[in-house]
């Protein structure tokens, strides 16, 4: 050791500065060190690179250092990352010095001297009024008034000098990411209503000159941490926070001042993010949009002031109304809401499950389980190994005790803000008792302790990654073995297909044969087993039999040649796996029915007893098959359903040309790939590029947002549970039962002046829609704690076992299906979640449901005029119960039954009208692609649209006219948007199908998706409306009014920009009386 080592060392002994030693990812310290005046500095670290404040040498990432002031000689510095010495010492000249240059009450910075060593000889006490501080200039800290800095010395020990050298370079490289409004790692922002306006004027007033701003523009160059005695709050500067947390948030800059506190912290030198967008490089801007999921307690004027300056956001006013609709709401729509690069699209549904993505990942990490107590709820949503800091526990045990109406917000401060300096009894349980925790958990019946230990062990990276391959290659040897993987000591005389078929659909997976029990489609009281042809590894049949696809199917093939590599497979072997797969799969899409031929569900339903199905498919054993999925004795008595016999004869078929060894391997491969979101990030990287061919999307998204997808996915009864207490207007169940009422009634009115349906079909398309039940917000079991507990009572998970967590979540879904074989059909039970942003028509029980994840604006909020929320939530209410009458729908009676109820003078006049509609859709063309729409894909949807709007139109003119009272009129109109309270009512419809999308993921959608594209789910549907045309006063013979809709006019006057209208304008009737059914033809 070099002789001036040794004095720092001596000097450090003398002075009894704190001295502790870090190394990352091996232990944190809470101990606490002495100090000059014996006082104790808590050295608490992050062993979570992700949460750390300081990364590396401040040197190189100055503004990453942050020291909290405690009280006037206590701090608590955070370092962590990279393993070093540190040493803090504070330098001071003589009393008289100090007051005599620098006073306390000065505002001006202290001069730092140019040399900056130390003489060990002086004494390096502070005095009195000592305030620790950061000089913004430098990144520098400084003790100020009164001394000049603190000095920091690092000392790697020549033992460590290997690994301090490596961590030194790859310092170097460290990429700090995006940090969102909420806290870090998301960009919402949940406020009080006096924080909203005050969010918003901010939003006014910075532009990006004032965000980008270099910091040797601010003039306080030493800015001390205020001081807060033990009795005091520690939010003292309330009127700068909400500034401070604006700016940051939208500062672009290439290193960023993070909170240790933070969850959503991106600064991290891996790409291991538990929450918070990963790291994609030093400099990246974020979106100064903002949506959130409003809370019951925001004020009238925010909720509007925030609906209005999203509104003028979106909107182009240069563009004619009457020539582009879509234009003219939608114009700015890409530039102020560009596609992340983690997404194929975005759209006004998407912002809105980011919204509620946010918010269920605080639930999941914060909420706290019933019958457990405090510090239990609070240890239960950190992993033993570490993944969460101990700090994040403390804070989340002091935000989950103060929860109020304006929680959303105090979490931001809380995060923002030191932990508590004394001692902390959570942070100094042994291990011991986390394992005592730990075990109580697992045992726990608790249905939202499992979502989120569900969650948790989704999140633990570090122990997904450790554990590797081994649970994967246990599960596939317990299958039978991999082929790919065994080629020495696979047996195919052990292997039966329909054996490894079953045990797969155990797993909740479908290969080669579908099956499901469900409710008869010709007697919807009984639950039975039903079968029909399967899936495919890429969208739909045509990727694998149009050349034009070859690229698609390339992308696939690589994919899959990666993922077999990954597990260990020589690369030419591997090549040669999937080659042979890929041709049997390519024969497998050969044999199944194009969605054309599967349009009428009538010709495929079969329903026959098992016996029956084993003469019709011999070389299948029905009976073993059923009773390996089920768990139950089948017998040839059973009644069944088939949908797909001609698919199962071909089946066999293929099967029999085909060798075990290749049918054994994608019988695998299929069940392998839905397992890579429980692999390492070599397999996501995998998918990544897999999905970058097929939809464009340029990364994956960040790990919290998966596992919030999947947790919300499996165990949504939980999530919802958690979601509606906390944050579920009941207003709004209450109101969109009114509007549901309604939309009814416009419902059978129109019908009432429709002629082309006679008297008989007329009564009972009025039964069925007085008879559809209706499912609003939620399930009111789940409130329920007994209830909801018993749902998921034979659920069993395990925080540090993910893989096999998601396999009980599959067994557990599957169980659930199978036991309701030979159970009456429940019509009142809800078949989605309540947290989820989309609502849903059920053929079967004639029901439709909208959950409470999509009763937020725009769509619906109490405080927003009526003709936003029937521009919103009620068009869609019409769009929903027109689709018990569109192309599939009205095959069904008001039982939810398949039965022919129409009369054939009805039937032949919808057919004639519904292939007005196709004809209409299938002209447009976006010319981004080269693509016409499919209008025959897509025809439900179409009629859907077009029926709902002038369902939900007509409920609102009726509303309208019933008001007298002046106050209630004025507030129908929302001041800032030049606009008609009418004319609102066709902008906010337009607003909510705004969006974008990706040119990849445009001709997927145009191959697969039943809904047209948005832009075009305005211009149809508006474009057939003679109410748009009326309150819009456009011309006859505009784009959105042509004069005689059955006749086209001059196409080339009028082209919009971006739109191809195909050589046609869409033809459609001039008579508004028998548009019903969004049939206007």
């Amino acid at each position: 050791m070099t002789e001036r080592a040794a004095a720092m060392i001596r000097q450090i002994s003398e002075t009894r500065v704190c001295l502790c030693v870090f190394v990352a990812g091996v232990f944190s310290s809470s101990e606490h060190c002495p100090t000059p005046r014996g006082r104790r500095i808590p050295c608490d670290l992050h062993r979570q690179p992700n949460v750390s404040s300081v990364v590396f040498l401040p040197a190189w990432n100055r503004d990453l250092l942050r020291v909290w002031k405690r009280k006037s000689t206590r701090a608590l510095v955070k370092l962590g990352d990279v393993c070093i010495i540190v040493a803090m010492r504070c330098n001071a000249s003589s009393s008289s010095a100090v007051s005599n240059t620098m006073e306390p009450t000065s505002d001006k910075p202290p001069t730092e001297p140019d040399n900056m060593e130390v003489d060990p000889r002086k004494n390096s006490t502070p005095g009195g009024g000592c305030t620790l501080g950061i000089d913004e200039r430098t990144g520098r800290l400084h003790w100020c008034p009164g001394y000049r800095f603190v000095k920091i010395l690092f000392v790697i020990p020549a033992a460590m000098l290997p690994i301090g050298l490596l961590f030194l370079l790859l310092s170097r490289f460290q990429v700090v990411g995006s940090v969102g409004l909420h806290g870090c790692g998301s960009e919402i922002g949940y406020f009080t209503p006096e924080e909203q306006l005050a969010v918003n004027h901010l939003q006014e007033g910075l532009g990006w000159a004032d965000v980008e701003e270099s910091s040797e523009e601010s003039d306080r160059r030493c800015q001390p941490i205020p001081e807060k005695g033990s009795g005091e709050s520690v939010d003292t500067e309330d009127r700068g926070l909400l500034r401070d947390i604006v700016r940051t948030s939208f500062i672009p800059s290439e290193r960023r001042v993070l909170p240790a506190e933070c969850l959503g912290s991106s600064a991290a030198p891996n790409q291991h993010a538990p929450v918070g967008e990963p790291p994609e490089g030093r400099r990246q801007r974020v979106r100064k949009s903002l949506t959130w999921i409003e809370n019951d307690r925001s004020s009238p004027e925010s909720v509007r002031e925030a609906q209005v300056q999203k509104m003028k956001q979106y909107m182009d006013p240069q563009a004619d109304p009457c020539d582009d609709f879509y234009q003219y709401a939608c114009g700015n729509w890409d530039r102020v809401n560009p596609i992340p690069k983690d997404k194929a699209a975005l759209d006004t549904f998407e912002l809105l499950r980011e919204s509620l993505d946010v918010v269920l990942k605080n639930l999941l990490l914060e909420g706290e389980p019933a019958g457990l107590p405090d510090v239990e709820n609070a240890l239960s949503t950190v992993p033993s190994t570490g993944e969460l800091t101990m700090n994040m526990t403390a804070t989340t045990v002091a935000t989950t005790q103060s929860a109020s109406a304006s929680e959303p917000l105090h979490r931001v401060r809380k995060r923002g803000r030191a932990p508590r300096a004394v001692p902390n009894k959570l942070i100094i349980r042994s291990a011991q008792v986390k394992r005592v925790r730990k075990r109580e958990l697992v045992l726990s019946d608790d249905a939202e302790t499992k979502a989120r230990q569900l969650f948790v062990s989704c999140m633990n990276y570090e122990l997904i990654e450790r554990r590797g391959l081994e649970p994967l290659r246990a599960l596939l040897h317990q299958l039978g073995g991999w082929p790919v993987l065994e080629p020495d000591t696979w047996d195919e005389t052990n292997f039966d297909w329909l054996n490894l078929t079953a045990a797969l659909r155990r797993y909740n997976n479908d290969v080669l044969i579908v099956e499901w029990v469900g409710p008869d489609i010709k007697n919807s009281d009984e639950n039975i087993v039903q079968f029909d042809q399967t899936s495919l590894g890429l969208p739909t049949r045509d990727y694998y039999l149009q050349p034009g696809n070859r690229k698609y199917l390339d992308a696939y093939r690589q994919f899959m040649v990666e993922v077999i590599g990954l597990l260990g497979v020589a690369p030419d072997r591997a090549r040669q796996a999937t080659d042979e797969m890929i041709e049997f799969e390519t024969q497998l899409a050969n044999i199944t029915s194009t969605p054309e031929e599967r349009n009428n569900v009538s010709t495929l339903y079969r329903k026959l007893l098992l016996e029956h199905l084993h003469e019709e498919v011999p070389e299948i054993d029905w009976t073993r098959y059923l009773t390996i999925v089920t768990e139950r004795p089948a017998n040839g008595s059973d009644l069944v359903v088939m949908f797909a016999m001609g698919y199962m004869r071909d089946l066999v078929e293929l099967i029999g040309q085909t060798e075990p060894r290749i049918v054994a391997n994608y019988l695998l491969w299929r069940f392998v790939r839905h397992r890579i979101n429980n692999l390492d990030d070599r397999f996501l990287g995998a998918k990544q590029r897999f999905s970058n061919a097929l939809f464009g999307r340029e990364r994956n998204p960040p790990r919290w947002k998966n596992c919030v997808t999947q947790v919300n996915a499996n165990m949504g009864m939980a999530v919802g549970a958690m979601f509606v207490r906390r944050y579920f207007d009941e207003n709004s169940k209450r109101d969109t039962l009114t509007m549901t009422h309604e939309l009814q009634e416009a419902f059978r009115e129109i019908l009432g002046r429709t002629g082309w349906i006679d008297a008989t079909t007329r009564r009972l398309a009025e039964q069925k829609v007085n008879a559809m039940s209706l499912r609003i917000g939620y399930p009111d079991f789940i409130l329920e704690a007994g209830q909801l507990n018993a749902r998921y009572a034979t659920l069993e998970i395990h925080p540090e076992r993910y893989f096999e967590n998601t396999l009980n979540v599959l067994s557990h879904i599957r169980r659930t299906d199978q036991e309701k074989l030979g159970q009456p059909v429940n019509k009142t039970t809800w078949h989605t979640a309540p947290a989820v942003v989309n609502a849903y028509y059920s053929r079967n029980k004639n029901q439709i449901m909208f959950p409470a994840g999509i009763l937020q604006p725009p769509f619906y909020h109490r405080h927003l005029p009526k003709a936003i929320n029937y521009g919103g939530i009620g068009v869609v209410i019409g769009h929903e119960l027109t689709h018990g009458f569109d192309d599939k729908g009205r095959l069904f009676d008001r039982d939810g039954n398949l039965y022919r109820w129409w009369s054939d003078r009805a039937i032949e006049a919808f057919h004639e009208r519904a292939l007005c509609l196709v004809q209409q859709y299938s002209r447009y063309t976006i010319d981004e692609v080269g693509v016409q729409l499919d209008g025959e894909n897509t025809q439900g949807e179409n009629i859907a649209d077009n029926g709902g709007i002038k369902q939900a139109f007509l409920a609102y003119s009726k509303w309208l006219a019933a008001q007298t009272d002046r106050r209630v009129l004025e507030a129908e109109q929302l001041p800032g948007l030049n606009v008609t309270r009418t004319q609102l009512f066709f902008l906010n419809f337009a607003q909510i199908w705004c969006g974008a999308m990706r040119p990849e993921a445009t001709r997927n959608k145009l191959k697969t998706a039943v809904h047209s594209p948005g832009r075009f789910r305005v211009i149809g549907t508006l474009s057939n409306s003679e109410d748009f045309a009326r309150e819009y006063h456009c011309p006859v013979g505009s784009f959105m009014n042509p004069a005689d809709k059955s006749i086209p006019p001059e196409v080339e006057s009028f082209r919009p920009v971006r739109l191809n209208w195909g050589e046609n304008w869409p033809l459609s009737s001039s008579d508004a009386l028998e548009a019903t059914l969004g049939l206007t033809c």
